[in-house]
Formats: C-alpha cells, sequence, structure tokens
C-alpha cells in the first residue's frame, strides 16, 4: 500500500465515483469491489463513505487482491477513499 500526498488526491479526478455514505460495514467494500467493475486498469476509484472503518477495509483489501490504495480524504460528514486498479 502506498498513500499519495493530500494535496495530490484533493486534485486527483477519479475516473468513477461509488458513493456509499450511510452503508454500515462491509456494504462500502461491496460496493467499492463492484464499483471496480466499471474501472480500467490503472484507473482510479473514489469510494464516500461515512463508516469510519472504510478506510482501513478497503486499504487491508486493496493490498491483498493487489490494487493500490492511494488514501483518504476527510470531506464534510465522510470521507473520501481514493484506489488505482491494478488488474
Amino acid at each position: 500500500m502506498s498513500a499519495t500526498d493530500s494535496a495530490d488526491l484533493a486534485g486527483l479526478a477519479p475516473d468513477k465515483v461509488v458513493d456509499a455514505r450511510g452503508v454500515a460495514c462491509p456494504g462500502p467494500l461491496l460496493e467499492a469491489k463492484k464499483g471496480l467493475v466499471g474501472v480500467g486498469v490503472g484507473n482510479v476509484l473514489e469510494i464516500w463513505s461515512s463508516d469510519p472503518q472504510t478506510k482501513a477495509d478497503v486499504g487491508a483489501w486493496a493490498g491483498k487482491v493487489g490494487h493500490e490504495f492511494l488514501g483518504s480524504l476527510p470531506a464534510d460528514g465522510y470521507d473520501r477513499v481514493f484506489i488505482r486498479r491494478a488488474k
């Protein structure tokens, strides 16, 4: 896992955004998995989640399956979590 500088994340234009706000664990991770289907290799998926565990869950899952966890940014009542599809 490599975390990207938050300034870099703030300027990142994701290729797809998945809105999982209001969904409890493991919902945001499942939404991220489904969301990756429409994202090409090398492109970025952004997950919006109000569940504080999502950052750790997505980071661990991405590392386990070979995607790149780019990090997260706090937003207004939720987190913006970024991963780059690797395969």
